[in-house]
């Protein structure tokens, strides 16, 4: 899951995540972890050329839920923890250019 916030509601959208929305879908039957993320500037060297990459589209905010299963999804405590807490009415309305996606572990 990735988003935007808006700036005035900032602090409490991290207040929110972390003591309460990542606690609450953690608990989910089926969800191993849970780790947040902030979007940086990327400075690498690419082809001898050092780079600063910044993606403007990029939402500000990630996290990546690692799952058993797609099915923990949707399943019942899934869909009632997502809208347990101050999440859905406080936070959830004032988040923008959301992106949800499931990727599959490639073992190597």
């Amino acid at each position: 899951a990735a988003m935007d916030v808006e700036p005035d509601k900032e602090a409490l959208f991290n207040e929110v995540y972390d003591t309460e929305h990542v606690p609450i879908l953690k608990a989910v039957p089926g969800v191993i972890s849970v780790a947040r993320f902030k979007t940086e500037p990327l400075t690498m060297i690419i082809g001898g050329e050092r780079r600063t990459i910044v993606v403007e589209t990029e939402p500000k905010y990630s996290a990546l839920y690692e799952i058993e299963s797609p099915e923990v999804l949707t399943s019942d405590a899934w869909a009632k923890a997502v809208d347990r807490g101050r999440w859905p009415g406080q936070v959830r309305p004032f988040t923008k250019n959301r992106r949800h996606v499931l990727y599959r572990r490639v073992e190597v």
